[in-house]
């Protein structure tokens, strides 16, 4: 089963600018993959149709999310807080409440499958807490518990971000730019991080990202976007600085600085093929 099937998917602009032209995508449970392009090449705007935030184009159309359409022909889904559920979206600015507690942010993502009068009282369950404590010791913040959120750093902040996915049990993760606003060694961490959810806790993984190495180091597959069009999907090792030129022009050199993670060789995978066009 895939955790992501994207048919025929367009996205239009008030200004009449195409956000998503025609996209096509399959990524396999279990898989992780990273999102790349320049600026405004419609990595979020993906990203934000696929967790059902924004409604595509009213034309034929169809997102699935673990085999349950999320939306269809412009029209997002009755059910899509119940499918939600299953979906962990980490945001490029943390998504955090900072006069809260970091424990209370993180137990924020049990709340789907807690009774109402609880929701509306924050009264947690003891095992719902012992889940929280234990996925902050897992992401390394566990004495930051007791601590609002606003005194973390930002890096500390993604990290909690992360455990709160990993409370939600959800079992597809879609980064935002997670690493756009932190340091080197921030980066790092957060990258590792999502590669552990994808390597042992067999999440599926798809993370919008602006450096190229970073992909390579962290992500078997790349799909690439150009003007809300996919113009690569295959393995990260063969995206070569003459390939990015060839499908960004000077825009490439925006993916080429250095990231902030180490390089490091690529795993192997499956080739996808280079694509310059939808395929139906």
């Amino acid at each position: 089963m895939d955790a992501i099937h994207i048919e025929r998917l367009s996205k239009t602009f008030g200004n009449g600018r195409k956000g998503l032209d025609e996209v096509n995508l399959r990524i396999g449970t279990g898989e992780m993959v990273a999102l790349i392009g320049a600026s405004g090449s419609g990595k979020s705007t993906l990203l934000r149709h696929i967790a059902g935030f924004t409604a595509s184009d009213a034309q034929p159309s169809k997102i699935s999310i673990l085999g349950r359409p999320i939306q269809q022909n412009g029209r997002i889904v009755r059910e899509v807080r119940r499918i939600r559920r299953d979906v962990g979206f980490v945001f490029q600015q943390f998504n955090l409440v900072n006069r809260l507690s970091v424990e209370t942010n993180v137990l924020i993502g049990s709340l789907a499958r807690l009774p109402l009068w609880r929701r509306m009282t924050g009264s947690f369950p003891r095992n719902e807490r012992a889940r929280a404590l234990q996925a902050l010791v897992e992401v390394g913040i566990g004495e930051q518990a007791a601590e609002r959120a606003s005194t973390l750093s930002g890096g500390q902040q993604q990290r909690a971000a992360i455990a709160r996915a990993l409370v939600q049990q959800a079992r597809l993760v879609l980064a935002d730019e997670p690493i756009a606003s932190l340091d080197p060694e921030s980066s790092r961490r957060v990258m590792e991080l999502l590669r552990k959810l994808n390597t042992e806790h067999q999440l599926t993984v798809l993370v919008s990202l602006h450096q190229v190495d970073i992909a390579m180091t962290y992500c078997p597959r790349t799909i690439a976007l150009r003007q809300g069009r996919v113009v690569y999907d295959g393995p990260s090792a063969a995206l070569t600085p003459e390939l990015l030129q060839q499908l960004y022009g000077a825009a490439a050199q925006e993916l080429l600085e250095p990231g902030d993670a180490e390089s490091a060789p690529a795993p192997s995978s499956p080739t996808f093929g280079l694509v310059s066009h939808p395929v139906h």
